[in-house]
């Protein structure tokens, strides 16, 4: 875990704040104690990780037969999603993680309906933006197709061993 500097400290606490307040005012989230969401430490995730936007971290030992909210280490956040542009995903990740801090911690059925019950209709479909947007942060090349102009940002060359999803065409690398 990334400690938070102070002013993300007191940016992911507004956010747990108002994630907390919003899930409260849900029907779905009526039957829940929500308070215990109030003492989860918070942290951050590496500032290049590319794929993951949130992680629920469990202590050591916990299995799916003693989950519980008291068993939660932390939930991480993406450093980037403190910012102003990221507001409603972040929010979003945020009770995608509380769900799992919650008790459910697979993807199955009844967790992707407690996720969709969020009101922010808009913030899941943020998740494949938010990923594009940091590839192209971290990216040192783009695989490039010739034939439809598509770019892929990567970390490292293609070197010609990828092909273009839409078209089929060879890739060819461009250093950024």
């Amino acid at each position: 875990m990334v400690k938070p500097n102070e002013s993300q400290s007191i940016l992911l606490e507004d956010l747990r704040f108002l994630v907390i307040e919003i899930m409260s005012d849900m029907e779905i989230w009526q039957d829940f104690d929500l308070l215990p969401l109030q003492k989860i430490r918070l942290g951050l995730l590496r500032k290049n990780a590319t794929q993951r936007h949130g992680v629920t971290k469990w202590n050591r030992g916990i299995t799916a037969d003693n989950l519980s909210i008291d068993n939660v280490e932390t939930i991480e956040l993406h450093p980037d999603l403190l910012n102003n542009e990221w507001n409603a995903y972040a929010a979003f990740v945020l009770h995608h993680e509380f769900i799992h801090a919650l008790g459910f911690r697979n993807h199955d059925l009844l967790f992707r309906k407690l996720e969709h019950s969020w009101p922010g209709k808009n913030a899941g479909d943020l998740g494949s933006k938010f990923t594009e947007y940091l590839r192209k942060k971290s990216a040192k090349w783009f695989w490039v197709c010739s034939n439809c102009n598509l770019q892929f940002p990567r970390k490292k060359p293609s070197s010609g061993r990828y092909k273009c999803r839409k078209c089929s065409t060879t890739l060819v690398d461009i250093e950024v």
